[in-house]
């Protein structure tokens, strides 16, 4: 969702700038099921355009026709869409509806934290009724304890009788990729399009630039002894993609001072086994921990043949390891999908 949030934010200021104005429609509250969970958000527009969606698409045209006295006089209110008896999700969302301001402050800070990949929060005040108005409204706090209003008009003083629905939203997930052919432009391009933060590595050899790779927040030609890394945790995978067994076993020894998520190579299954051993032979005092990191050969088992749908399995095996899912086919599924 912090993607989500990310192009949210950058479209309504360049609404503002344009003189159009905002609004913010937040999922809330849930009673049943649905297809996309409180926290989700969209952003409405005085031009009549939307971005984003809080549903599969069949909400959204409702919360926009319901939004437009917010629109006209400016008071945040609460919706109820009740889905049991229009889609297939048997559930009734509560959004909040809310003029939606930002400040260069704002920006300024929220690019400033996602820069230093900090966690932050948004905590919204909400009554759960259909077509409430009140004093209602949303707060985003950063990690340096900033904190900013999304409707200029909301008072926190006056919130002791509302509902609090509080998010914890992660920095945005990080893919480092090294290798800089064409496989990797293919696993760059789908890992931005999931709204992750790519970074590519490539050789010194073989220089790229971001030209090469279309959505990538940086590309750098570095050698593995040489490289200086940052922001190496849980909220970042790493997929090493060179063809070269030798440069994989230089970027296995240095990825060793790194705790991510995930370390992915390329390669076919019987290179494994002489991969880890030599790297035993480098490293022997390497840690367990770091070593249940390692996938090779990277990607679940689909079938993949062609560099997009290795990338696509690769994307599905990170996510099943960053959210701790067990793969298998969801029609095997009898209760809920999501917990």
């Amino acid at each position: 969702m912090t993607h989500e949030l990310k192009e949210i934010i950058q479209q309504a200021f360049v609404n503002q700038q344009k003189g159009i104005t905002n609004i913010l429609a937040t999922v809330v509250d849930l009673d049943g099921s649905s297809y996309r969970k409180p926290g989700v958000r969209m952003l409405l527009s005085s031009d009549g355009k939307i971005s984003g969606a809080i549903s599969g698409g069949c909400v959204e045209k409702e919360v926009q026709r319901r939004a437009q006295s917010v629109f006209k006089n400016n008071i945040p209110k609460v919706i109820a869409y009740d889905g049991r008896y229009r889609l297939g999700c048997e559930g009734i969302l509560y959004v909040l509806l809310e003029p939606f301001v930002i400040s260069p402050e704002f920006v300024s800070a929220f690019s400033e934290n996602n820069k230093e990949r900090n966690a932050y929060t948004i905590t919204s005040f909400f009554t759960k009724e259909d077509e409430a108005l009140g004093n209602f409204g949303s707060i985003i706090e950063f990690n340096n304890s900033q904190k900013f209003s999304f409707n200029t008009a909301f008072s926190l003083d006056k919130t002791a009788e509302l509902t609090i629905f509080k998010q914890l939203l992660p920095p945005l997930f990080r893919l480092l990729i090294i290798g800089g052919e064409h496989d990797a432009v293919k696993l760059c391009t789908q890992a931005t399009h999931l709204g992750w933060e790519v970074a590519v590595v490539c050789s010194i050899k073989d220089p790229k630039t971001l030209a090469d790779f279309p959505g990538a927040k940086s590309v750098t030609a570095q050698t593995p002894e040489t490289i200086q890394l940052s922001h190496i945790n849980k909220h970042t995978a790493i997929v090493i993609m060179n063809h070269n067994f030798t440069y994989d076993l230089r970027w296995l020894i240095k990825l060793q001072e790194y705790t991510p998520a995930y370390i992915g190579i390329l390669g076919a299954a019987k290179r494994r086994e002489k991969l880890l051993n030599e790297l035993f032979d480098f490293s022997p005092d390497i840690s367990d921990d770091f070593l249940d990191k390692i996938h090779t050969p990277a990607g679940l088992n689909i079938g993949a043949e062609t560099p997009e749908e290795i990338a696509l399995s690769i994307l599905a095996e990170i996510l099943s390891v960053i959210r701790n899912k067990e793969v298998f086919s969801l029609k095997k599924v009898t209760g809920k999908i999501h917990n």
